[in-house]
């Protein structure tokens, strides 16, 4: 099994464009999302970056507290490393894969995080406030810097 490399943190710009994009493709706002994928001509691998860490902490296997793992486990650790290297790559093949992309990402938040009483919606602002938030603590402002107030709607 394959040693797992730790992830460079996004930066905060990086995580709110991948977020604004993902939710324009799932709200169906098509304008949003050409002007959100116009202004970020990296935004399929950007979007295979914040897909990474919603798959993989959802498919890992768990730590050596949480007893031994079951063969359905390593089955869906398998099955994320595959979703994961699959949308990298199709993300090589350029920047008009970012809906295919965003699209598979919200399938996977809506079949794997999502409850029945919850919409997909609501799982990606939440999503959003978790990944904006580590992107933050990775990258803080310089010192002596206005503090930027961030609001995810």
């Amino acid at each position: 099994m394959p040693d797992t490399i730790p992830l460079t943190p996004m930066t905060p710009h990086a995580a709110i464009s991948a977020f604004n994009y993902l939710r324009a493709v799932q709200a169906d706002d098509i304008d949003a999302a050409r002007k959100f994928a116009g202004a970020e001509p990296r935004m399929p691998e950007l979007l295979v970056d914040a897909a990474t860490r919603i798959v993989v902490p959802v498919t890992a296997l768990p730590g050596p507290d949480a007893g031994e793992p079951c063969e359905d486990t390593f089955a869906l650790e398998a099955l994320g490393r595959v979703f994961v290297a699959s949308l990298r790559t199709w993300a090589r093949s350029g920047p008009d894969t970012a809906q295919g992309i965003a699209r598979a990402v919200i399938d996977f938040a809506q079949q794997f995080l999502t409850d029945d009483r919850e919409d997909v919606a609501d799982t990606l602002r939440q999503l959003e406030a978790v990944g904006v938030g580590q992107a933050l603590d990775a990258h803080p402002a310089p010192a002596g810097s206005q503090p930027v107030r961030l609001t995810i709607a």
